[in-house]
């Protein structure tokens, strides 16, 4: 891995300070199934409903998700700190144990946990290049939220539960 010049430096420090739900995007398909946890997931438009999802093209799971087309955003709950680890890599827990755990949801086109904030699924409908990530056009085909869990991001470099708001 390269050394970070001064300005990579102050741009990863800027985005520490910028909270991001947390979110475990999965596929499953002929070129295998897998899953990472991502932040930089962002709403695009409701028609048709879209979302963007950012990933490192050095991935092992970038070409995966391309070549299957299909994927699940799991937008986490507050008690899913563990998985958003897990699937972060931060455990070396593999893959295929990940998968076999009694918490995804049985029929869903790509793999959804069952006890999700949100279970988004849909298609990888065009790409776009920028630098070391895709930025991937997710259109969605289906939707499941839990109104009562909390919520979860990524700030400062921790994880943080989301309970009740409060307007300014």
């Amino acid at each position: 891995m390269t050394e970070l010049t001064p300005e990579q430096q102050q741009f990863r420090q800027a985005m520490a300070h910028l909270a991001a739900a947390v979110n475990i995007v999965t596929t499953d398909g002929p070129h295998g199934r897998l899953g990472i946890t991502v932040s930089a997931v962002c709403s695009v438009t409701d028609s048709p409903p879209t979302v963007l999802v950012c990933v490192n093209q050095r991935s092992a799971a970038h070409d995966v998700f391309t070549s299957n087309g299909m994927v699940a955003v799991n937008v986490l709950a507050s008690e899913q700190t563990d998985l958003a680890r897990h699937f972060s890599g931060a455990t070396n827990v593999p893959m295929a144990e990940r998968f076999a755990w009694d918490i995804w949801e049985e029929g869903a086109a790509a793999p959804t946990l069952r006890d999700a904030r949100v279970a988004l699924v849909g298609r990888i409908r065009d790409s776009l290049s920028r630098g070391t990530h895709s930025v991937m056009f997710v259109e969605i085909e289906s939707i499941r939220i839990r109104d009562e869990a909390e919520g979860l991001v990524y700030y400062d470099r921790g994880f943080h539960r989301v309970s009740e708001l409060t307007a300014v």
